[in-house]
């Protein structure tokens, strides 16, 4: 995403950084460092609830496969604004940039966090040790590779703050080849984290295990991410005291919550077609959870259904929270739920886990609040540019 390109005119936010807001985030980020500490001295199972059964747990299931999910709104923007050529989505590609490269960032520490034989994680772009056949390899190749590309696409940014234009040019005449790239990547690592689970085989409950998981996931994936660009959008005018964009918003929970409805027909449909939709009428905890993630899809799409609903913005917030929440119960129980490894084997994540999970998004807000402060991402207010 050329975040460098012609644009509409961004200013830094500023303000102070230091508040009790932030104060409470670094704490979190403190504690969280303590237990990583404990986790590095001592081994990952003295900080985790993890077990031959469960080899993965919170960490994978949301700071990776959830929270990747959240920042798909990047590749998404870009998409929209320089693939097809949307240029009414310009003002979204900055924020959405900022955001998809600090989520996946929070998901690159979390799957370091969770290698047992952290010292050896550079074995995976060793030729030697490849395994080209694994899925795994191709999700964290590809999640590596694409926070690199979030990397340079969001250098313009940095080098526009301190007014070295040289520099910038010459990133923005190959920063198409960055586009390109980065809307590439992410499809292929959000439909191979549904790979992932086919190979699981029966391990997995019929109402979640299907061929179509890498469809599902990549679907699932764009309107998780667009529903966390308007969700950001609406706090961040909010806490900032900024206009909202409230048209630009709209159409985006619009697209989101047409995907929302697409993986709703699809999922129903593909478990009606293998014939395991009576599963969802028994009386058990995953049936019912099966039903609370159909409904989240659906309010969203019924809430903003006309443009005049679209005018409200506790409309668009209500529905962004909505969609965004019924892709991480939808992801976590794929993972954890409806992953049954057999007798004797139970998981729930450890104080220690959660510690971490909260540090890595408290760290995420934090990081994001202090770039919007001093860094030229959000389009400059219409009175600060007369100002001017």
């Amino acid at each position: 995403m050329p975040a460098g390109a012609a644009h509409e005119e961004a200013a830094p936010v500023g303000g102070r950084i230091w508040n009790r807001f932030t104060a409470g985030l670094a704490a979190l980020v403190l504690v969280m460092c303590a237990v990583l500490a404990m986790r590095f001295i001592r081994g990952i199972g003295a900080v985790t609830n993890l077990n031959d059964g469960y080899p993965w747990g919170l960490w994978i299931a949301y700071d990776v496969v959830v929270g990747s999910a959240l920042a798909a709104g990047g590749f998404t923007v870009a998409f929209l604004t320089y693939i097809l050529n949307r240029g009414e989505y310009h003002p979204a590609v900055r924020p959405a940039l900022l955001a998809a490269l600090f989520g996946y960032v929070q998901a690159g520490m979390s799957v370091f966090f969770d290698i047992g034989r952290y010292w050896e994680f550079w074995h995976m772009f060793w030729p030697r040790y490849v395994q080209v056949n694994s899925v795994l390899f191709e999700v964290s190749l590809c999640i590596t590779t694409y926070t690199l590309v979030l990397f340079v696409e969001f250098t313009p940014v940095i080098l526009e703050r301190f007014g070295w234009e040289r520099p910038r040019q010459k990133i923005n005449r190959v920063l198409f080849f960055f586009v390109a790239v980065g809307v590439l990547l992410p499809t292929m690592h959000q439909s191979s984290l549904g790979s992932l689970l086919v190979i699981f085989g029966p391990q997995v409950h019929p109402l979640y295990q299907t061929q179509l998981l890498p469809l599902l996931f990549l679907t699932s994936c764009i309107g998780m991410g667009l529903a966390a660009v308007v969700f950001e959008g609406t706090v961040s005018a909010l806490a900032f005291k900024r206009h909202l964009e409230q048209e630009l918003l709209g159409k985006l929970i619009r697209i989101g919550t047409t995907l929302g409805l697409a993986f709703l027909v699809l999922r129903i449909g593909d478990c009606a077609r293998r014939g395991v939709l009576g599963l969802a009428f028994q009386p058990t905890a995953l049936s019912l959870l099966f039903w609370i993630e159909n409904v989240l899809f659906l309010v969203p799409a019924l809430l903003v259904a006309t443009e005049r609903a679209r005018r409200h913005p506790q409309r668009l917030f209500v529905a962004a929270c909505l969609l965004a929440v019924g892709g991480l119960l939808y992801r976590r129980s794929a993972y954890l739920v409806a992953y049954e490894t057999g007798a004797g084997f139970r998981y729930f994540p450890s104080m220690g886990e959660l510690a971490v999970s909260v540090g890595l998004v408290a760290f995420e807000i934090l990081a994001i609040t202090i770039a919007i402060r001093l860094l030229p991402v959000l389009p400059k207010e219409p009175e600060a540019a007369e100002s001017a």
